[in-house]
């Protein structure tokens, strides 16, 4: 693109190769997002190569110390030893930074936000936003209007996590892997500790050996309070990798202070911003992750009485989001939309 010639912000994408990045791109451009130039930032590697933006190709930088000099905002999504090493610099260097990976989301100066619910949170940022988790923005969206009517004390979550949660390579270990499966030929997994075609296995990331949780249900655990602002309600959470390119999905039982209904449920949740109710018992037909893949809602639906406690303030619902949207860029660059006219003019 041309230099800046207009107040819009110069905006730079930190990991703009990746499956976050590319999303970050579309949905700029989809929502109309004022930007008045854009910088792709990427490794050496990718240094030369081209992305296309609004009709234009944008050369692929090497992503530098010096690679921030005029940037107004920084989506990053590359990884947390990367934003802990650039993020810094970005901020130095005058930009506001919207970092996808988990390195400051728990730093208590660094605001946690999912715009739905705690967006005011936006301006006490000292230059680092962190988007939240991908299963925990996934649960979090339609648990927090149910929470603000009717405290929830208890909740408890499965997962069942899509390919893009892991990235690119992931996704295409998935495809490769299950093309090389429906062949009859072997496939040794490269990028998944397990084998990824028709099987499930534990969320892929480091187990605590004392509390037996990995660290992407720690993550969920701790998120939810802070963006809550509630250190006393209650969290168990199990989550697993599932064959699903881009869509994550949740079997979500919560536990309310007061008596609560499925109806009431369902009106609230007719309500809520973000979410789309997808409730048919007739025909059987509830959230799934085809249906959820390209969507900016979150789908909710199997909305029910939890049959195993009789003192009626359970609920047991079922939801699904797109990893790379709602979880990841569309959260981002909502956040980015929230910034001060300053950062934006």
């Amino acid at each position: 693109m041309e230099d800046k010639v207009s107040n819009d912000p110069v905006v730079a994408i930190v990991g703009v190769t990746g499956a976050v990045g590319a999303e970050f791109i579309a949905t700029m451009d989809k929502r109309g997002f004022r930007v008045g130039k854009l910088k792709a930032l990427a490794s050496a590697r990718s240094a030369g190569k081209r992305v296309s933006f609004r009709g234009q190709d944008v050369v692929i930088e090497e992503l530098t110390e010096r690679a921030f000099e005029g940037v107004d905002i920084a989506l990053f999504s590359a990884g947390g030893s990367i934003s802990k090493k650039f993020a810094p610099l970005a901020v130095k260097a005058g930009a506001v930074v919207v970092d996808n990976s988990s390195a400051f989301r728990m730093d208590p100066n660094v605001p946690l936000v999912i715009p739905e619910i705690n967006a005011n949170r936006i301006r006490d940022h000292k230059g680092i936003i962190a988007n939240p988790n991908c299963a925990a923005i996934t649960a979090l969206v339609p648990l927090w209007p149910i929470h603000q009517k009717n405290r929830i004390k208890r909740v408890i979550i499965s997962t069942y996590q899509a390919a893009s949660g892991a990235g690119a390579a992931a996704m295409e270990e998935l495809v490769e892997s299950t093309r090389a499966n429906l062949n009859g030929q072997v496939y040794t997994p490269r990028v998944m500790p397990h084998p990824y075609a028709f099987n499930l296995f534990n969320h892929n990331t480091a187990i605590d050996p004392e509390t037996g949780y990995n660290d992407e249900e720690t993550k969920v655990i701790n998120e939810t309070r802070k963006i809550f602002e509630d250190e006393t309600i209650a969290i168990g959470v199990t989550c697993v990798r599932v064959p699903v390119l881009r869509a994550h999905c949740e079997a979500i039982t919560f536990e309310c202070e007061k008596p609560i209904t499925e109806d009431q449920v369902r009106a609230i949740m007719a309500q809520a911003p973000g979410v789309k109710v997808v409730d048919n018992r007739a025909k059987n037909y509830f959230p799934m992750p085809i249906d959820a893949s390209g969507q900016d809602d979150v789908l909710v639906g199997r909305i029910r009485k939890d049959l195993s406690d009789p003192s009626g303030h359970s609920i047991s619902m079922f939801v699904a989001a797109d990893q790379l949207l709602k979880g990841a860029a569309l959260n981002a660059v909502q956040i980015a939309e929230l910034l001060p006219q300053r950062v934006m003019a």
